[in-house]
C-alpha cells in the first residue's frame, strides 16, 4: 500500500488512539491480539512525534524575574482534542518545573517527550486492605490521626528521564498508573494521550500523593544484619503515600495549541 505522507503525523495519532483505546473497551468480547496489535501500531506512531510536527518550538531557558516568576504557571496545557475515548494534549513544563505525584484512576496513558528531558517516577498503589498492624506506628514528620485515612501502600516501579529520542512512558489502570513529573536540565515539553478522560463523574477524578517518610524503630528481633539488609532490600520500593489536596506552588495554565486540526 501507498505511504500517506499528507496526513499530518498528530492526526495519524489521534485516529490511531481512538481506534485503540475504543478496543480496549470491546476487548473482553474481541481478539486481544488485535488489540495489543492496534497498541503497538500507536506506540510506533507516538515514537515518532516530534516538537517540529506539532509546530510547537523549544522554550528559551532563560530564567525569569522572581516577580515574573510567581505569575506565570509552572505548566501550561495545549489542548488537542478530546473524546469520550481519548485526550490529547501538550504539558509544557518551565525551567525546574514538576508536576506533582498523581495518578489516573482507571485510565491509560502515553507520555512522549517532545523537547527537552523529564524524570518520571512511577508508582503503584498495592490493595492491601490496611489495618492497625500494617501501618507503620512512626513517620516523620507525624501523621495525625485523620489522615490516616487517606494512607496508601505503594511500590516504587521505576525512575526514568525520558528526552524526545525515547518511546513514551506508558501506565495502565494498574501499572505506572502514579506518576511525578520533573523537568531536567531546562524547560521541558511532552505530549500528553489518556483513555478514556479526566471525568469526576465517572469517578476519575485527579488525585495528588506525597511519600512519606518512615522512622526505622531499631529493633532486630535477633535477626542477623545479613538477614535485616535482605528484608530491607525487598521493601526498598515499597513507599507510604498520602494523599493531599493539590500543592499550593503547583498550578497550570492554557495555552493555544499551534500544530494541525485534529479530527476524530
Amino acid at each position: 500500500m501507498p505511504r500517506d505522507n499528507k496526513t499530518p503525523l498528530i492526526q495519524k495519532i489521534a485516529k490511531q488512539a481512538h481506534i485503540t483505546f475504543k478496543g480496549f473497551k470491546s476487548s473482553a468480547n474481541g481478539d486481544n491480539n488485535l488489540v495489543a496489535d492496534k497498541h503497538n501500531e500507536l506506540i510506533s506512531l507516538v515514537t515518532a512525534a516530534r516538537a517540529a510536527d506539532l509546530k510547537i518550538s523549544p522554550r528559551k531557558t532563560k530564567p525569569s524575574s522572581a516577580a515574573a516568576g510567581l505569575q506565570n504557571p509552572p505548566v501550561a496545557y495545549m489542548h488537542i482534542c478530546e473524546t469520550e475515548v481519548f485526550s490529547m494534549g501538550v504539558f509544557l513544563l518551565r525551567a525546574g518545573a514538576s508536576i506533582p505525584l498523581h495518578d489516573h484512576p482507571g485510565m491509560n496513558g502515553m507520555l512522549k517527550v517532545l523537547y527537552g528531558k523529564v524524570n518520571v517516577r512511577c508508582f503503584d498503589k498495592l490493595e492491601d486492605n490496611l489495618t492497625v498492624s500494617t501501618v507503620p506506628s512512626r513517620f516523620e514528620p507525624p501523621l495525625a490521626p485523620f489522615q490516616m485515612a487517606s494512607l496508601r501502600r505503594a511500590v516504587l516501579r521505576s525512575v526514568i528521564e525520558y528526552s524526545e529520542t525515547s518511546g513514551p512512558c506508558l501506565l495502565t489502570p494498574v501499572q505506572d498508573n502514579l506518576h511525578q513529573i520533573d523537568a531536567v536540565e531546562g524547560p521541558a515539553a511532552f505530549l500528553d494521550i489518556l483513555a478514556p478522560p479526566y471525568n469526576p463523574d465517572d469517578e476519575r477524578d485527579c488525585h495528588y500523593y506525597k511519600v512519606l517518610q518512615t522512622v526505622a524503630e531499631g529493633e532486630t528481633d535477633g535477626k542477623s544484619n545479613e538477614e535485616q539488609k535482605g528484608e530491607e532490600t525487598d521493601k526498598e520500593k515499597e513507599a507510604w503515600l498520602l494523599e493531599v489536596p493539590q500543592p499550593e506552588d503547583f498550578w497550570c495554565g492554557g495555552e493555544p495549541y499551534p500544530g494541525p486540526t485534529v479530527s476524530v
